[in-house]
Parts: C-alpha cells; structure tokens; sequence
C-alpha cells in the first residue's frame, strides 16, 4: 500500500513490489495473480486503514457543521503525518494514466465519487436535523468540500506544510451555509 500510494501504480515496479515484501516472483503471482489485483487489495486496505478516519468523522455525533469542519482539520494532519506517505491515496491516484490503465481509473473515480456522496448523506441527515437550512444544495456543498479535501490532499503531497492546509480548512469552513 505504502509504495503504491508513494509512487502510484504506474511509478511503482513489480521489482519493487517483491523487494519490498520480500518474496519471490512466483510467489508474488501465487498470492496475488497481479500488479492489478494487488493495487486493488492495497486500495482496499487504504480505505479500510488508512482512510478509516474519514468515516469515523463524519459518525461523529455532533452538529454537521462541526463534523465538517472536523473532517477538513482532520484531512489536514492525516494528509500530513510523518509515518505516511503525504496526502491522500485515493484523491491523487490514477487520475491521469494511460488507457491500458482504464479500469484503475475508473475504480479510484468510483472511489471519490463515493467519498462524495457519503458527504452528501450526511449533510442530507444536517438539513433533516435543522443544522443547515432547507434550501442547502446538498449535492454542490458535498461537492465543494470534496474539492476542498482533494485539492488539500494535493498540496500535501506537494509539501505544503499541515499549518498551512489548517488555514485553508478556516477558509473553506467561510462557506458554510448560514443558517
């Protein structure tokens, strides 16, 4: 998972896949038939592990207004933690890969969009609590901060320092419906 979200799939080899987990070829196709179906596990377990934090927050049981902003502050420690690699698998994966590479793009697209519906639901389940007004375009405001989310999961990577992406959080938390 790790060099797969460091170097994406196509920036990572399967010599570098063996070294790293200390197999032989052969054993590699035995456990997992492919670089493919690797990369789908290691997305797997990235949603599962690593990206766990994501629904954990948006659980939270508190006003929507604070889970999202829970959930961008969040984002910007988890994006920017020192044990992993920076920013988000998930946001900066296979967005731009060659044809032969189709079906990883769409899983990651699917995965994002998913991420943004989730968002969605929950800002639906504010709305039905009152939190945010009725007339909230829930689909354009999960759609906002999952642009938010992903463009900070960007600046990560590039290098952008967690200070700073908590102050792009504050700003992005300056759009929030009033009520």
């Amino acid at each position: 998972m790790r060099l797969f979200w460091d170097r994406g799939y196509d920036g990572t080899s399967f010599d570098d896949l063996i070294s790293a987990m200390g197999i032989s070829a052969s054993s590699f196709y035995n456990a997992f038939g492919s670089k493919e179906a690797l990369y789908h596990e290691a997305i797997e377990v990235y949603m599962a592990v690593a990206g766990g934090w994501f629904l954990a927050v948006l659980n939270e049981d508190a006003d929507t207004r604070t889970v999202f902003h829970d959930l961008i502050t969040t984002a910007a420690t988890e994006f920017t933690r020192d044990d992993l690699p920076a920013g988000c698998m998930v946001s900066t994966a296979a967005t731009q890969c060659s044809p032969a590479q189709a079906r990883l793009r769409e899983l990651l697209a699917s995965q994002r969009t998913q991420s943004e519906r989730v968002m969605g639901a929950r800002l639906r389940k504010g709305v039905e609590a009152g939190d945010l007004p009725a007339t909230t375009d829930v689909e354009a405001l999960a759609a906002f901060y999952s642009s938010l989310l992903r463009g900070m999961a960007v600046q990560a990577r590039d290098g952008t320092p967690r200070e700073r992406l908590l102050e792009i959080a504050r700003i992005g938390m300056q759009a929030w419906p009033a009520a």
